[in-house]
């Protein structure tokens, strides 16, 4: 049942449409708008990734907790001071990371206004963490308010799948990082490019990961145009896409009740049909995960 101030969530069709084929900054916005609380409801958290599972993983928090720890070894926080997190939704990982290292300076970059209020407010909340060390900015991923030469780690934790052109961000990215920094990545990939193989072989995902479809190959090829060295690249799909959906089709009875709490049932539908999809694709390699570590030199 819903509560007396808790109010259903529609999502427009026409909307979904346009969040998939435009893709601009302003769908990305809406559709976290839209869709976070459904991401909250499924996960049991605020974090917006889909995690790293292992056998000893028993739900999604501790898969998202996983992944935020395999990206903070991977740029090496342990070593840094400033932290540039791009796309850092409610500023969760950012969290664990200052509570790991707390000397850490870390800058949560996102574009969605909405998203770095609630993040403040989370914050405040958060009464083990020091807040002080955690800066909200509200700008896009393709034009960094920032020094050049003025970071020493720059984090795209499953952000960089929408930052439009993804050119952009890696240069801008090279710009602010200082000699010897490093730009972690963890980014849904294609494992080969092509519009009409997407369309084919995605189904019911091209029109539910309103994202660009960025291809492994293109995504390293940006990279090392830029000038940047590509210290690691790895895929690993089979720890994120299944075990998520599996997890889910596992608790799906409990989780349905929640969502339909908030959003009509139709939401949970193809909630549930794009995970199974999703489980597909990836077994059959069509799409995949890739964690790179890219140092500015």
């Amino acid at each position: 049942m819903l509560n007396q101030d808790q109010k259903l969530t529609s999502i427009n069709p026409i909307d979904i449409l346009f969040w998939t084929f435009r893709r601009n900054e302003t769908d990305v916005i809406n559709l976290y708008d839209s869709l976070a609380s459904l991401m909250q409801i499924s996960t049991g958290g605020n974090m917006l990734n889909f995690g790293y599972w292992n056998n000893n993983t028993s739900n999604p928090v501790e898969a998202q907790e996983a992944l935020c720890k395999i990206i903070a070894d991977m740029a090496q926080l342990d070593s840094a001071q400033s932290v540039l997190d791009v796309g850092s939704g409610f500023s969760e990982p950012a969290i664990i990371w200052k509570k790991k290292f707390p000397r850490l300076r870390i800058f949560c970059l996102n574009v969605n206004q909405t998203q770095l209020v609630t993040a403040s407010k989370i914050l405040k909340e958060n009464k083990n963490t020091d807040s002080e060390g955690i800066g909200h900015v509200n700008s896009t991923a393709t034009r960094l308010p920032f020094a050049t030469k003025s970071m020493d780690r720059i984090i795209a934790l499953e952000s960089a799948q929408h930052f439009k052109p993804f050119s952009d961000f890696i240069s801008e990215s090279k710009r602010v990082l200082r000699e010897k920094g490093v730009l972690a990545l963890a980014i849904p990939v294609m494992t080969h490019a092509g519009k009409t193989l997407e369309l084919f072989k995605l189904g019911i995902l091209s029109f539910t990961w309103s994202s660009e479809h960025y291809a492994f190959e293109s995504v390293k090829k940006i990279i090392k145009n830029s000038g940047m060295r590509i210290d690691s690249a790895n895929l690993i799909g089979s720890k994120v896409y299944g075990p998520l959906a599996d997890y889910y089709v596992n608790n799906r009875e409990a989780l349905r009740a929640k969502i339909l709490e908030r959003y009509p049932s139709y939401v949970e539908k193809i909630l549930f049909k794009s995970l199974l999809k999703m489980k597909e694709v990836s077994g059959n390699s069509t799409i995949d995960y890739a964690i790179l570590k890219v140092v500015a030199e």
